[in-house]
């Protein structure tokens, strides 16, 4: 099966490196970086070993992730990565192997079922991500720890769900649409390391807030559509 890596940046060039480098191939038969307008040299790096580099200097992660999935090259399964080194490329193949046995057509990885290094996650991101779970399972049955961003999915399921948040929204529309339209949505547990660099998100008051606000008001938005707008019939 070909399997796309697609992996939003904005100035790591300290971890990119490392993220390309652990990358599995096989599976993988395609890397996009999907890159902010970096001055850092990020671009640079991540074209020297071998990845796809597409400049989308619009702002937010959900719009780098459609904007790399929209440049993937025929895939059978999209893997979504961030390009911190929090997450371990290495373990890229628990990540795809529910998908590839049939049993699943998302993949989210939970860093809070799996070995996570002391400091990897603050605590209110440790909150947010466990509230965020509880009220997917109350409202939607789909039982989850943790909304990762390390994820996997049938690329035929993608686009069925026809994606569209651009900011912090992404790391809950993707399962909440699923949920609805009844795709399998299995987790897996993966492990977690301080980021190298300075958070984005989690690192500002501002980010911190703007993505809890994102992800709690889709949750309750999307849970009032019998069918999400736009989206196609059941995967």
């Amino acid at each position: 099966m070909r399997v796309s890596v697609v992996i939003p940046t904005w100035n790591e060039a300290q971890s990119i490196g490392r993220v390309i480098a652990d990358i599995p191939r096989p599976p993988v038969t395609e890397i996009l970086v999907v890159d902010r307008d970096s001055s850092d040299g990020t671009r640079h790096i991540a074209a020297t070993l071998g990845a796809r580099v597409i400049v989308e200097p619009r702002r937010g992660y959900g719009r780098a992730c459609l904007t790399g999935l929209q440049h993937t090259i025929d895939p059978d399964i999209v893997v979504f990565l961030d390009g911190d080194y929090s997450d371990r490329p290495a373990e890229l193949p628990r990540i795809v192997e529910p998908i590839i046995n049939g049993r699943a057509d998302i993949v989210i990885g939970s860093r809070l079922s799996g070995a996570r290094a002391r400091g990897a996650l603050p605590l209110h991101s440790l909150f947010g991500n466990w509230l965020a779970a509880r009220l997917i399972r109350l409202l939607y049955g789909v039982a989850l720890t943790d909304l990762g961003p390390f994820r996997s999915a049938r690329a035929d399921v993608l686009r069925a769900l026809n994606l569209r948040e651009a900011s912090y929204g992404w790391a809950v529309e993707m399962i909440l649409r699923g949920a609805l339209l009844r795709a399998r949505i299995v987790e897996v547990p993966v492990s977690y390391y301080p980021r190298i660099g300075v958070s984005k998100i989690t690192g500002t008051l501002g980010g911190s807030i703007g993505a809890a606000w994102c992800i709690l008001s889709r949750i309750f938005q999307y849970r009032l559509q019998r069918k999400p707008a736009g989206a196609s019939t059941t995967p």
